[in-house]
């Protein structure tokens, strides 16, 4: 046993000298009354929310895959058909779509994602808790309370397992295990924010079954679909007992899987020491992968916690991270918006961290869901669209099925656009040239495919969508419909076509480029008003303070205008930017500050990127870090006051950060482009650049005093220099070729490593 607590520390220390420190933990004198403030705690599959509930502890427990299925009611009627909405809207005649499209997503309780249960155990004898605290470094959090008791635990970042172990208690002491109330009185019902009661499902209570030191929940769902809840302990001695739980889900004609029961029993022989130290190495690994210093205290420590919930709710091999991920709201109602899958910005933005974060395995997750669910799609592409190719909807259920809702978004054509820069993002920062082929290029040709075959020529020579919107603008009404190409729409397109050919290229197609090629330039120029500021469409302007930017995509995530285009583009940007930010921030959301962050510095504008990030986590943000959607200070940073938890915004407030740091997507690496001018001491260690290229550098006293690249695939990039004079101060396989103005051409073998120095000249 000494052993292995000399092991655990030696990995403890590891982590923290490389960048993550205890600064960043989460630490509280008194657990959280109210489940989206818990301590969260996951593995990609399970998660928990450990917090307090009246006078006992809980334990909110849930597994990424619980859903129930059912499609969505009155959806799939012959009018469920693009050629069918664009009749409505050219007849002016759209309050049919909004009932038989829009409105069952907000009458019907289901499809939706269903929440697990609770453990509770009763502390009321305790006293008062002395201190809550999550160590990120290993992912554990322990829980003191006044007569001495000492709570850990931890979701197994390996197995599907979660672990806890008291201290200094009566081994008397046993959970009690809670299922969700899916009977009862309904009391809230059409409301896909605040959430409907889980009774509207309409399931008969589960059972629940001890058997010694070990109770399964058994709950049924909708058309076969089950799962089970297994907890199992034992007292280790005279004061200590340890415990394991599990979830597992079967949904009707899948392989069977192994039950709770089965994996709980299976670590009988083992003991929560040991599995906190194969757990803290998987933590260990995830923290090596990057690392940043800024002088921002705020900044820094909410950058840790999003990296925290990112390693905590993204596996490759569980499903992506959804609109809560592994922490379903825990307070007897479906969760907000049922906790889908929105592809109009919530899963991409939830991504956008992952690559410059060097955390590529993770973000595989979301490809191999669509990936898996490619056929289902296919199907929607033919019923919605009657067309070739591939499309998604833009809110779906686990396997992809389409929910409806608002169908400007949620049935989009150009959703699987969105979706193809992250293929394509995984390809620029892996140049994994297995991935290009089967996955990265298939997607992005079959959806080029698709747009090619839904859009026309107009009577002006220039290719169009035949109705064209920009994500909840105008809400759901007719208006929101524009005969031309929306700017949302548009950037899109483009970089759909554009990249299509990019990779086709590359993979030597060159008949398939040039279709792509040609396809590309018979689209027109983005709208713009003649004070060079991007609007919603050619026949509305930015007028009205929103959540979404969906006007400014072609900046920022897409990147087809860019700063370092020049001084049109700059205008561009600068003018979109300003406009956006003069009518104000009445009707955004938390995760509009982030993005608006990511576009500032884009823009080069450290300041501005650093306000909206330290807006985002003072006031948008619940104390356990999850993102609240509205302004909690009430403050007058937003009308929104609202408290939905949702993570995209959490996640695009790393993207911004990361932005800030380092940029790659103009053709070349920029080091520390866009942090404010005070920020005289700044580091990052292993953030990830188009290429495969890994960056470190650091800054002391107002100058970039190194920079470190590895070249893990090898091949050729450009640095911009961030000093006048440099020396290698350390070169293994790598050519330099000084060009003279400003920037370095490098040429590297495989594992290739060079160390700039500044002359300080």
């Amino acid at each position: 046993m000494n052993k292995i607590i000399a092991s655990l520390a030696c990995c403890l220390a590891a982590m923290s000298s490389f960048g993550q420190s205890s600064s960043h933990d989460l630490h509280f004198d008194k657990l959280a009354t109210r489940w989206d403030e818990a301590i969260p705690l996951g593995n990609g599959l399970l998660g928990a929310l450990i917090w307090q509930k009246e006078d006992h502890l809980r334990f909110s427990l849930d597994r990424a895959d619980l859903w129930d299925m059912r499609p969505m009611k009155g959806l799939h009627r012959k009018e469920f058909s693009y050629q069918w909405v664009i009749d409505q809207v050219h007849k002016k005649d759209y309050a049919p779509v909004q009932q038989y499209l829009d409105e069952p997503y907000d009458k019907e309780a289901a499809p939706s994602k269903i929440p697990g249960g609770a453990l509770e155990f009763n502390t009321k004898q305790w006293g008062a808790v002395q201190s809550v605290h999550l160590t990120l470094a290993n992912a554990l959090c322990e829980v003191v309370w006044a007569n001495g008791v000492r709570l850990k635990t931890f979701v197994d970042a390996n197995k599907p397992l979660g672990w806890f172990r008291f201290e200094n208690v009566d081994t008397s002491l046993a959970p009690r295990l809670v299922a969700p109330k899916y009977q009862g009185a309904v009391t809230n019902a059409g409301d896909p924010v605040g959430g409907d009661d889980l009774s509207r499902l309409g399931y008969q209570q589960g059972t629940i079954v001890q058997t010694g030191n070990s109770i399964t929940y058994h709950q049924a769902g909708w058309n076969g679909f089950t799962y089970d809840i297994n907890v199992r302990w034992k007292k280790v001695n005279a004061t200590t007992i340890e415990g394991v739980w599990s979830i597992s889900s079967q949904y009707p004609k899948e392989p069977v899987k192994v039950k709770a029961d089965k994996v709980t029993a299976t670590t009988a022989n083992t003991s929560f020491q040991q599995q906190l130290l194969s757990h803290s190495q998987w933590w260990s690994r995830f923290w090596s992968k990057s690392a940043i210093h800024v002088p921002d205290t705020l900044l820094e420590k909410q950058w840790y916690l999003e990296q925290y919930k990112f390693g905590a709710a993204a596996r490759k091999d569980a499903p992506p991270i959804s609109l809560q991920a592994v922490w379903t709201a825990d307070n007897g109602r479906i969760a907000p918006w049922k906790g889908d899958y929105h592809h109009d910005l919530n899963t991409q933005l939830s991504y956008w961290p992952s690559y410059s974060a060097n955390h590529l395995e993770e973000a595989m997750g979301y490809l191999n869901h669509l990936d898996q669910n490619r056929t289902n799609y296919e199907r929607y592409t033919k019923m919605y669209f009657n067309a070739k190719g591939l499309a998604v909807p833009g809110v779906t259920t686990l396997d992809g099925t389409e929910m409806g809702g608002w169908i400007q978004y949620s049935l989009s054509p150009t959703v699987s656009s969105w979706l193809a820069q992250h293929y394509y993002l995984q390809w620029r920062y892996s140049m994994d040239a297995a991935f290009l082929k089967e996955k990265a290029y298939p997607w992005l040709k079959s959806v080029a495919t698709f747009l090619e075959n839904i859009t026309i020529i107009n009577a002006g020579g220039q290719r169009q969508l035949k109705i064209s919107s920009s994500p909840e603008i105008n809400d759901n009404s007719l208006q929101a419909w524009f005969p031309q190409n929306t700017n949302y729409d548009l950037a899109l397109m483009k970089f759909t076509f554009s990249k299509a050919a990019e990779l086709a290229t590359v993979l030597k197609l060159h008949n398939e480029a040039a279709h792509w090629k040609k396809i590309l330039a018979e689209f027109g120029d983005f709208a713009v008003t003649e004070n060079q500021e991007l609007m919603f469409a050619p026949t509305m302007a930015y007028n009205q303070s929103h959540r979404h930017f969906s006007h400014m995509m072609a900046i920022h995530p897409l990147g087809l205008i860019q700063w370092e285009d020049g001084p049109k583009a700059q205008a561009i940007i600068n003018h979109s930017i300003h406009l956006t930010d003069s009518i104000g921030p009445d009707y955004w959301c938390g995760y509009s500050y982030s993005w608006m962050a990511n576009l500032k510095a884009r823009a080069k504008d450290g300041e501005g990127a650093a306000k909206d990030l330290q807006t985002f986590a003072r006031a948008f943000c619940s104390i356990n870090s999850f993102h609240l959607n509205g302004d909690q200070t009430k403050s007058g940073l937003s009308k929104f006051q609202y408290r939905p938890f949702t993570l995209e915004g959490n996640f695009a407030f790393a993207a911004g950060l990361q932005e800030m740091l380092l940029q790659s997507y103009a053709g070349f690496i920029a080091v520390m482009p866009a942090i404010p001018a005070s920020w005289n001491n700044v580091a990052f260690e292993n953030l990830r650049a188009e290429g495969a290229f890994l960056l470190s550098a650091q800054k002391d006293g107002g100058q970039v005093a190194e920079v470190k690249i590895v070249a893990e695939k090898g091949g050729h990039t450009r640095l911009k220099l961030p000093f006048k004079t440099y020396f290698a101060a350390s070169n293994k396989g790598f050519v330099i070729k000084n060009t003279g103005d400003g920037f370095l051409d490098l040429t590297a073998k495989p594992g290739a490593v060079l160390l700039l120095k500044n002359g300080y000249e």
